[in-house]
């Protein structure tokens, strides 16, 4: 996710702390990337959504527990392919890095991960059935909303009609020394810039930097077309660029100003202004556009109430990135709270939503996906996956699906 930089949405992821203030139940991922564009996605999660009180730290905390055997879970054959393929892409960076979660360690992955590489052929819910077991995390209640990778207008050149810049990570974007500046509560320095005086200051706003605070100093990387889609492809934290020649370019998340998030459905609503009465919107993203495109001046002032201003990178990939540097995939890649979830592990959701059941790989992370049993899941690019990851809002129970003996190692019951 370079200084403060975190990858996908992070999506994402970054990016990602990018959502749910009000403005969409998930919009990455974060990822992600909302990653991508598309249908209604609901302002706030439903009534009972699942949250977490602030002492459980992390899945220990928590509380862990062995869930049914794999055996009968229902898992499709093309489901536990897709999850075998992002699985493998995964494994590199499971057996190396550490788990945020407390539940695993590097080499309890290493099995499972040199099983898979040499898997070939094989039934793929055989191997995840063979080298795993279920775990349930605190009562296993679950949300999952949806998340994609936006397409819109834009190319590497200027041309007419193309002006909305699309910055990369700038140098004098950096974290305060010690004693320069008061530390996040997460002990980090935060994120700004030195002035000339040699002060330590924040970094530009989303206004500043509309209004041309960076402009000229040679960091463009594209332009877009569309100000109010590129401002979404912001909050998605990844996207495609699409040329008038044809020519995509696909950026993604590459670090974000410091300032915080604030999501303008939010704001919407303390105006008023959501609702099915004269002269509201829905609180979905195209509501909110619609908004925006009704009301210029006013839906750019609304937009610049969101301080937090994204920047990208070029990827040269065949998808976006998420919090493991790892691409993620549509139908296969979840977003998570790696306090909760190891990035890198299986996860098999059991919802009301069908689209979202089965198995599914933790692969990027997102600022609005909080807690246990919170998953952002990730569907591509394109009109379709922009209508279904607009329209997720699903309920159900979930489960991690561990190595074997970990269970056993932490106790679990």
């Amino acid at each position: 996710m370079a200084p403060a930089v975190v990858s996908g949405r992070s999506i994402r992821d970054a990016w990602r702390a990018l959502l749910i203030s009000g403005l969409l139940a998930t919009l990455a991922a974060c990822g992600g990337v909302i990653p991508k564009t598309g249908g209604p996605r609901p302002t706030l999660p439903p009534t009972g959504s699942t949250t977490q009180p602030s002492s459980l730290q992390n899945a220990l905390a928590a509380g862990v527990r062995r869930g049914p055997a794999l055996s009968a879970l229902r898992m499709g054959a093309a489901d536990a392919a897709g999850a075998l393929a992002s699985f493998r892409e995964s494994c590199p960076k499971l057996i190396v890095r550490k788990d945020g979660s407390g539940l695993t360690r590097p080499e309890d992955w290493r099995q499972a991960c040199t099983a898979a590489m040499n898997w070939g052929a094989g039934s793929p819910a055989l191997f995840f059935s063979s080298f795993f077991e279920a775990a349930r995390i605190g009562d296993g209640s679950s949300y999952a909303t949806g998340y994609y990778e936006p397409e819109i207008a834009g190319g590497r050149t200027p041309q007419p009609g193309y002006t909305v810049p699309v910055y990369a990570f700038p140098p004098d974007l950096v974290r305060a020394k010690p004693g320069d500046a008061p530390p996040l509560s997460s002990g980090r320095m935060p994120l700004g810039r030195y002035a000339p005086d040699g002060t330590f200051t924040s970094y530009f706003d989303r206004a500043q930097i509309d209004a041309g605070a960076l402009a000229g100093k040679g960091l463009e990387i594209a332009w877009a077309a569309d100000p109010v889609e590129f401002f979404f492809l912001q909050v998605q934290g990844s996207g495609r660029l699409v040329a008038p020649d044809g020519t995509v370019t696909r950026i993604g998340y590459a670090g974000q100003n410091g300032l915080p998030y604030t999501g303008i459905g939010g704001v919407m609503r303390d105006q008023g202004l959501v609702g099915s009465g004269p002269g509201q919107y829905s609180g979905s993203m195209q509501g909110i556009m619609q908004y925006v495109r009704e009301h210029p001046v006013e839906g750019r002032a609304l937009m610049e109430r969101n301080r937090s201003w994204v920047f990208f990178k070029v990827l040269n990939g065949d998808g976006p990135l998420g919090a493991l540097n790892v691409p993620v995939r549509a139908g296969n890649s979840v977003a998570v709270d790696p306090r909760y979830v190891p990035l890198g592990a299986p996860v098999y959701l059991d919802m009301d939503r069908r689209e979202a059941n089965g198995l599914w790989i933790a692969q990027d992370t997102g600022g609005a996906i909080k807690g246990a049993n919170r998953f952002d899941t990730f569907w591509g690019a394109g009109s379709q996956a922009r209508v279904t990851a607009g329209g997720m809002s699903g309920r159900g129970n979930a489960l991690i699906l561990l190595p074997k003996g970990v269970l056993t190692r932490l106790g679990a019951r």
